[in-house]
This record gives structure tokens, sequence and C-alpha cells, in this order.
């Protein structure tokens, strides 16, 4: 079965044309030469739309980083700040601006682009500091989801779990709804719309309002997605605590892939010259780009760890052997037929050679003593073991000073195998992490707790035994190698998300009704009517195309296992995938941390 990633029938280059059609638009508004200063955060994600080459198209000069003091010399008519709405770039472009050098001449002039809103509060501020005039476009770039693979979408929001259910913000589910706005735009109406969870009810709610404001946005695009499953994070808390155990999500969980891009320890990766013995390692990191427009990588990094060795040696061989054909040129035709494919031949050989490097980091840590411990605990609380008392590996931890998130991660992941912790052993876990780790993290438990990850039991009753059976979280008998089930993410865990997604596509929500009620929030569905003309009839033996919002974020062990679904000989659906973010355990229970400053006497 070819891992053929990119969904069959959706195309997500429009959408990506879509945003450099803005981007230039706005460029070509400033004219002449221009120097862009950028909000840090944002550099990532417009890699993923705009390479270098098409800001140089348009006379963009010189690039510099967004910080307090003088702007840099640069010999340019314009300026344009692109940022985040956030009052504290604000005050660093009151410094900058006011810092200008108004005797210089000629004068540059400056602009400011706002992504992916403006925002009133941001120009009152500006205005207050006697700088808004000073700006002659003030624009916004709606760059709410950003195309990362052929079926993943995010909008790398990082604050959205944080901001939906700890500060009741909902600008992210504007965005959300914004972002599917534009995107119903470019691929047509999508006429079945399902959600579980308040966010996702919010955002319904957004796009259904969006749609009668703008009589004008009903289109005569033919649909390309059947279905929206809108899902909240909340519905499933247990997921993202979990260790992935796929090749891209262990490369996450290590490493941390930032935008598609991943920085890893550079000495597996010096070149081995003979007889110099390692003479000058390289130092700096060695940062490679993971996505599925490299074969090697399109073919494993949905599988399980387990499973990628021997597809990496099977590799090897394939590789060597065609190096091999070489010696077998004989005549000008096939040797021109040989140094036709070398290219891809080499190029296949340094992905094999990088891919390798990867998988003997990640093995040096995945056999060792502690990954295991950790592991063998968080697969008893997933399989219902003990989820009831204080855990001893967890209270070990917690005495050799084991690195604070990992410890919250298991907390949160028992409190939420066991529906909530019986408050004696919450109170024990909270005053030994307090003691141990220091009194300033009270306010970061204190935020676990409205989050629902870390929270007594109420009810007297743990529904997780039933949810777990119901929904068939645990499986035994999971087969690492040839999955027949999406349980092989997580080594037996079937990630509870997935499952909904599953179950909604066949038989559908009716046959689990009574767990859906047990899960945080409402269930719903909408249904939005097409033009006549663009019913669809389907064809005998297409599959149906889902796109599935996580919203809170996503993890890609969780991508992992919708690939698989879309790949399923008799699955009949296809899953385009799209998020707030893209998180793991910890970047996810770090946004959720605080850390109380010390008293500054």
């Amino acid at each position: 079965m070819a891992a053929h990633l990119s969904s069959g029938r959706v195309n997500l280059t429009a959408l990506r044309e879509a945003g450099r059609r803005e981007l230039r638009e706005f460029l070509d508004k400033c004219a002449g030469s221009k120097a862009i200063v950028w909000d840090e955060y944002l550099t990532g994600p417009f890699g993923l739309i705009a390479q270098y080459s098409l800001l140089k198209e348009h006379e963009v000069e010189k690039m510099f980083t967004l910080k307090p003091g003088r702007l840099p010399q640069a010999d340019v008519k314009n300026i344009i700040f692109f940022v985040r709405p956030k009052l504290e770039l604000m005050d660093i472009i009151t410094d900058n601006v006011l810092r200008e050098d108004r005797g210089r001449s000629p004068q540059r002039d400056f602009h400011i682009l706002f992504v992916p809103r403006r925002s009133l509060l941001c120009e009152q501020w500006l205005k207050e500091q006697g700088v808004l005039g000073s700006f002659i476009h003030r624009e916004q770039y709606s760059l709410d989801l950003i195309p990362f693979d052929g079926d993943l979408l995010s909008m790398e929001s990082e604050s959205a779990f944080k901001e939906c259910y700890l500060e009741s913000d909902q600008t992210s589910l504007y965005h959300a709804a914004k972002g599917l706005m534009t995107l119903q735009a470019l691929y047509g109406t999508i006429p079945q719309i399902f959600g579980k969870g308040e966010c996702a009810r919010h955002v319904a709610n957004m796009m259904i309002r969006m749609k009668r404001e703008f009589p004008g946005s009903q289109n005569s695009i033919f649909p390309v997605f059947d279905t929206l499953l809108l899902l909240d994070r909340n519905v499933d808390l247990l997921t993202p605590l979990a260790t992935q155990l796929t090749y891209e999500g262990l490369i996450d969980e290590i490493y941390g892939i930032q935008n598609t891009y991943v920085k890893l320890p550079p000495e597996k990766f010096a070149p081995k010259k003979q007889g110099e013995g390692g003479k000058d390692l390289p130092t700096e990191p060695k940062k490679l780009q993971l996505n599925s427009a490299e074969e090697l990588y399109a073919e494993i990094r949905d599988k399980n760890f387990n499973a990628v060795g021997s597809v990496l040696s099977k590799k090897a061989k394939i590789i060597s052997a065609a190096f091999e054909e070489r010696h077998h040129a004989k005549t000008v035709g096939e040797i021109k037929q040989f140094v036709s494919q070398l290219p891809h031949m080499q190029a296949a050989r340094s992905s094999l050679a990088n891919h390798t490097s990867i998988a003997e980091l990640i093995k040096d840590i995945t056999t060792s003593e502690d990954f295991f411990d950790n592991l063998t605990v968080e697969q008893e609380f997933m399989s219902g073991i003990d989820t009831d008392k204080v855990n001893n590996y967890i209270e070990d931890c917690i005495a050799q000073k084991h690195p604070l998130i990992k410890i919250l991660r298991l907390v949160c992941l028992q409190s939420i195998c066991n529906s909530g912790l019986k408050q004696k052993v919450l109170d024990y876990y909270k005053r030994e992490i307090l003691q141990t780790y220091g009194y300033e993290h009270i306010l970061t438990l204190n935020n676990l707790e409205k989050a629902g990850l870390l929270k007594p039991q109420t009810s007297g009753r743990n529904n997780y035994p039933t949810i777990r059976k119901t929904l068939r979280l645990w499986m035994d008998d999971v087969n690492e190698q040839n999955p027949n089930d999406i349980s092989y993410v997580y080594s037996g865990y079937a990630p509870l998300s997935v499952r909904l997604a599953q179950l909604l596509a066949r038989p559908g929500w009716r046959s689990i009704e009574e767990v859906l009620k047990m899960l945080p929030g409402p269930h719903f569905e909408e249904r939005q009517q097409l033009p006549t003309g663009l019913q669809k009839k389907r064809q005998h033996g297409e599959n149906r195309v889902t796109l599935v919002f996580f919203l809170g974020g996503v993890t890609y062990a969780e991508i992992a296992a919708l690939r698989f679904l879309s790949q399923m000989e008799d699955g009949g659906t296809e899953y385009v995938i799209a998020t707030t973010k893209l998180i793991n355990g910890t970047s996810w229970i770090k946004s959720l941390m605080e850390k109380l400053e010390p008293a500054p006497f």
C-alpha cells in the first residue's frame, strides 16, 4: 500500500497561491525598495507560503528581526513591519519609529501589516504613543490556515488552547471560522458539518452567521469536501499527554518540529573521512526540512518506530544495488541512462543517510531504561491499571527531580484515566510537586485544573473504563509492523479523537450516543444548502473527503492515525487535517505553565 499522502482529490496549492497573491498585492502598494521587519514568530509560517525569491521579485532588499532600539541601516524607501496584533510588539515598533532619524534624507516610509487581523486596540495604542500617523499603509494579511503538507493545514496559533479554555477568549475561534470561510470560497461549500465540544459549537455558529451576513459568499464551486468535523481538544485531553510512538511523533517528542523543520545534534551527521578521527566535528545543529516531498520520509513518517528499521535496511540494499548497475553499463545508451538517473539516486542516498542518523539518535533514547519505565506507566494508566492511587514511579521521579513537564504529563494522564483523582491523591501530588520544584508552580497547577487536565474526581464515578471499552481505546494485540488498527500509533492506545472520526464515518455517531454524552461539550450536526446542480452524485468506488479540524491542537500521532484510515482499502473516506496548532504533550503543557516572578527586592 503506497503512502500517497496528499489527499487524492484535494489540492492545497490553491490556498498557498491565494496567500501569495495577497502578499504580492500588498508589497506592490509600497512602491520602491523595501526592508521587512519581522515579528520572529511569523518567519516560520511565512516561509511555508512564500520563499525569499518571491519577496525579492517585489523589491524586498533587507530583512530584520523586530527588536527594541534603532532600526538597522538600510538604504531603502519602505520599512514594512510584519507583526501579530500584540501590544508588547507595538511598544517595540513605537521605539523603532521614534528613534528614526527624521533629519535623514530621503525619508523612509513606514507601513504595518497585521497578521492575521488588524486590531483596533493596537492601533489605538500606537495612536496614544503618537506614532500611528507615521504608517502610510496599515493593513491585515489573513494568514489563517497555512498548508504544512499535502493534507495538513495549521493556524500555528500557539496560545489558542489557553485562550479558549482558561481565558474564555474566542479570538482564535473567530480566526478558525474565517479560515474555514476562505477554504469554502476556494473549495466549495461543505454540505455537512459535525462537531463535538463547546468551541466546535462556537465555530459552527460563527460560520453560519458569516454565511448569512455575506450572502455573496454562496459560491458555485463544486464542493471538494463532503464533511467537516470540528473537534474540541478538551473532548480528548488524553491523547497529547501520551508519548507518540510513530517516527514523526518521536522526532517531535524528542527534538521538536517547528514549521516542518527540525534541528538535530550535529555529531551524527558529520561526513566520515578516512583517517581524520573526528578532528573538526560540526557544532551547529543540523537543520532538516521534513515533509512528504521527500519520498523516503513520506513512506516512514507515520509508521510505528519499531517498523522503521526494516524499511531503512531494505532501502539501503535497493540503493546500493542501483549504484552497482554502473559496472554493467557497457553501451553509450546504457551509460547515458545511468547518468540520467544519478541525481535521483544521489538524493535518495543522502535522504537514507539522514534518516538512518535520525533513527539512531531516537533509538538511543527509546532503548533507555527511563523511556521504557515511563512508557510502561503511561500504558498501565491507559489500559486502566492502578489509576486511583499514588504511583510509585511518579513518586520516584519527583524525588529524583526529573523534568517537571514529564511529571505533569504523567500526573495529568493518570487524572484523565481516572476521571479525576481522589482528593487525597491529588493533594499529595500537588504538595510533592510544590515542595520539590518550587511554590511558584502553584499557578501552573491551577491552570491545569481549570483546563480539566488535573482535577479532583467530583462525581465519585470513573467513566473512563466505559469510554475505553465502548470506543475500543485499548487494544492488547497491536501489530506494529503491519497495522490493522489506528492503535499502532501509540502501541496499544487508539487516539480517542480519531476513533470519533472513524465512527462518524461508519456506522455514525448514533451508535455511541451514550459515550458522547460522557465526553465534554455538545455534539451536533448542521447542513449547509448547496445550490442546485452542485449536489454530489458519487461515482462507484469514489471516496468521501472529510476535513477534521482540531480546535486547540493536534499531535503527529493523530495525523498518522487519520492518514492510516485514509489509506485503508475499504475505508471509503479520505481525511484532510486542520488545526489551530501542531502540538505534543510537552509544548502543550508548556503553553499552560505560568512562572511567578520572584519579588525584585
